[in-house]
C-alpha cells in the first residue's frame, strides 16, 4: 500500500502517535479476524465491520475524559475496543459465548459496558440518537460535567427522530456531541442519491446547533475537532455536531457484496487516505519509530487478536438458565 506523504508536523507527542497507531491497528486486525470467523460460520446473524473508519472513534476517544459516555449503532466493535473493552470479551460475544460481554446473549449488535460507559450497539437505525440525548440529559441534571458522544451514520441522519432529538437537545442545552460517521454509502446507496444536501451537519442550523466537517481519515484532525466540540458542551453551550467524512472498505455488513461501487474506488481510498498508513508515515518520517518498531507492534496486536479468537472459540455457550437472567419487567 502506498503511504501518503505528509509535510505538516503533528501537534502531538511521539507517544500519542504510537498509541493512535496501536489502537487503530487493533481495531483493523480485530475486524479482519471477525470477518474470518464469520466466514467459518462461528459468528452468526449480522456482522458490520469498521475497517477504514478507525480514525473516527480513536480520535474522539482521545478527546474524551473519564466518565464521558458513548452510544452508537450496530457497527460498534471499533467503539468497544477504543473505549477499553476487552478484545476477548468482545469476540466471545460475537460468537455467542458465555465469556462475551453480554454473556453471549447479545451478539454483534447488542453489547454494553457500564464500567466503560458504553451504552450499545443498537440495531434499529437512529434509535441510539434520542437515547444519547437522554444520557446527556441525566448528566446535565446531575451537574457532573460529563459529555455524551452519540454516533450515527449518514443513512440514519435522514430519520425523523434525529431532528426531534436535535430540537430537544438544543432546547435544553444538552451536553451531547452528535457524531455523524459519514461513510458515504449508508447501507448501499450513495449520499448523493439519498440525501438532499451535500453536507449533513448544516441541518443542525435550523435548531441553532453549531457543527463542522471533519476529515475522518486523519486521526489528528478528528481529535482536534473532538476537543473543540467537547469544550463547547462542557461550557454549557449545548449540543455540537461533527460530520466526520470517512469510508468503509467492506460492504454494509458481511452479507453485502458492495456491488454499488467499484474496486478501483476502494483501492484509491486505501492508497491515498488510509488512516493507519497516515499515522505510520508520520511515525516514520518524524523518526519516532523504525520499520522494525512498527513490525513489532503489528506482531503484538496480531497475538492479542488471535488470543481473543481462541478465547471466543473455547468459551462455552450460555446455559439455558441464562434465558431467565437480566430480564427487567
Amino acid at each position: 500500500m502506498a503511504a501518503r506523504k505528509t509535510t505538516k508536523k503533528p501537534n502531538v507527542s511521539a507517544e500519542e502517535l504510537t498509541t493512535f497507531y496501536r489502537e487503530m491497528l487493533l481495531i483493523r486486525r480485530f475486524e479482519e479476524k471477525a470477518g474470518q470467523l464469520y466466514g467459518m460460520g462461528l459468528i452468526g446473524g449480522f456482522c458490520h465491520l469498521y475497517i477504514g473508519q478507525e480514525a473516527v472513534v480513536v480520535g474522539l476517544e482521545a478527546a474524551a475524559e473519564e466518565g464521558d459516555k458513548r452510544i452508537t449503532s450496530y457497527r460498534d466493535h471499533g467503539h468497544m475496543l477504543a473505549c477499553g473493552m476487552e478484545p476477548g470479551g468482545v469476540m466471545a460475544e460475537l460468537t455467542g459465548r458465555e465469556g462475551g460481554l453480554s454473556k453471549g446473549k447479545g451478539g454483534s449488535m447488542h453489547m454494553f459496558s457500564k464500567e466503560k460507559n458504553f451504552y450499545g450497539g443498537h440495531g434499529i437505525v437512529a434509535a441510539q440518537v434520542p437515547l444519547g440525548a437522554g444520557l446527556a440529559f441525566a448528566d446535565k441534571y446531575k451537574g457532573n460535567g460529563r459529555v455524551t458522544f452519540a454516533y450515527f451514520g449518514d443513512g440514519a441522519a435522514n430519520q425523523g427522530q434525529v431532528y426531534e432529538t436535535f430540537n430537544m437537545a438544543a432546547l435544553w442545552d444538552l451536553p451531547v456531541v452528535f457524531v455523524i460517521e459519514n461513510n458515504q454509502y449508508a447501507m448501499g446507496t450513495s449520499q448523493a442519491r439519498s440525501t438532499s444536501t451535500k453536507d449533513i451537519y448544516h441541518r443542525g442550523e435550523a435548531f441553532g446547533i453549531p457543527g463542522e466537517i471533519v476529515n475522518g481519515m486523519d486521526v489528528l484532525a478528528v481529535k482536534e475537532a473532538g476537543e473543540k466540540a467537547v469544550a463547547h458542551c462542557r461550557a454549557g453551550k449545548g449540543p455540537y455536531i461533527l460530520e466526520i467524512k470517512t469510508y468503509r472498505y467492506r460492504g454494509h455488513s458481511m452479507s453485502d457484496p458492495a456491488k454499488y461501487r467499484t474496486r478501483e474506488e476502494v483501492q484509491k481510498v486505501r492508497e491515498q487516505s488510509d488512516p493507519i498508513e497516515h499515522v505510520r508515515e508520520l511515525l516514520l518520517s518524524g523518526k519516532h519509530a523504525s520499520e522494525d518498531d512498527l513490525k513489532a507492534i503489528d506482531k503484538e496486536i496480531k497475538e492479542i487478536v488471535n488470543q481473543a479468537a481462541e478465547f471466543s472459540k473455547e468459551s462455552p455457550e450460555p446455559s439455558l438458565d441464562e434465558l431467565w437472567t437480566d430480564i427487567y419487567a
